[in-house]
């Protein structure tokens, strides 16, 4: 009868961590260049049960069974998403090729992110709001003193009188090493060795959407939401069963 418990507290636990998942992916659905999650559960480790031997103290397995369900991992949905035209001189898009990014000197060391609505700071870099400055394809922090600029097909950048200003960096990861999402919905190498390219097209005054579906994101917290209620509902009738049996069992 405990067992049940097992069961239903483990699905509990995993269709809430789910639901995080999704409500994140919601979220950000307007987050330029931002990745969706998808979360997956596995069983955990099986319980093993097994017969006593001989005196050699051998074992015979007679059987093996799994309680419960535990998060396993997120997996990021790398998909090149849809684009917006801005028309904004800061607003850059990587083209295609999901496996390119640009690159930012963040707090703790490189990050990486599709985002290209860009600003300037208070010294004159360009630089993404609240991550940190754009840097170029030799690591550097591009300084552009002004935002009367516009950009060439490959990162280039000018101001209006034709005045070479930097070329943004594209940074491309190898293909069996994708970086690794971080909580601020930006990408760290995770051991990977992100290498400049110069092939890849930019484009000035468009912008990368998120790629998360809205409509299937609903559709999977209904369907999560249901099966936590079920559980939950199930969870209360063992409850009371078992209340009922103690108290049985403790006036025999």
């Amino acid at each position: 009868m405990f067992k049940g418990f097992y069961n239903l507290t483990s699905g509990m636990l995993t269709h809430g961590r789910h639901l995080d998942v999704i409500s994140n992916n919601m979220a950000n659905v307007s987050t330029t260049g931002f990745k969706a999650d998808t979360f997956t559960a596995t069983t955990f480790e099986d319980v093993l049960w097994q017969r006593v031997g001989n005196k050699e103290k051998t074992y015979i397995d007679i059987g093996r069974q799994s309680y419960i369900t535990v998060p396993s991992q997120n997996y990021t949905d790398y998909t090149v998403a849809s684009y917006d035209e801005t028309g904004e001189a800061l607003d850059f898009a990587i083209e295609g090729n999901e496996n390119c990014y640009f690159a930012f000197n963040g707090r703790d060391g490189v990050v990486y992110s599709r985002a290209g609505a860009f600003s300037l700071d208070n010294e004159g870099f360009l630089t993404l709001p609240a991550i940190g400055r754009v840097l170029d394809a030799e690591g550097n922090e591009i300084y552009v003193r002004t935002d009367k600029i516009h950009g060439d097909s490959y990162g280039g950048i000018y101001t209006d009188d034709g005045a070479f200003l930097g070329r943004l960096g594209v940074y491309q990861f190898p293909e069996d090493q994708q970086p690794i999402k971080n909580d601020q919905a930006l990408f760290v190498p995770d051991g990977a060795q992100p290498q400049p390219v110069d092939d890849v097209r930019v484009i000035n005054g468009l912008l990368e959407r998120s790629n998360v579906d809205m409509m299937q994101q609903m559709v999977k917290m209904i369907s999560e939401q249901r099966a936590y209620q079920s559980a939950a509902q199930v969870s209360k009738m063992y409850d009371e069963l078992m209340t009922k049996a103690t108290g049985e069992l403790g006036r025999m």
